[in-house]
């Protein structure tokens, strides 16, 4: 696809909703997963300690 420029580029066709919408739904599961492994590694290491 083609665009012309930033604008037609953001809103994706018509379909900008859907895709930013998409993309930022993974982002914050990614993150959220990021942080829950963080937790259980320090969590794991202190009962080592």
């Amino acid at each position: 696809m083609n665009w012309s420029g930033w604008s037609e580029f953001v809103n994706m066709g018509g379909y900008a909703f859907y895709v930013w919408g998409s993309l930022g739904t993974v982002l914050v599961c990614l993150a959220l997963e990021l942080t829950g492994l963080r937790r259980r590694f320090k969590k794991l290491h202190e009962t080592k300690a």
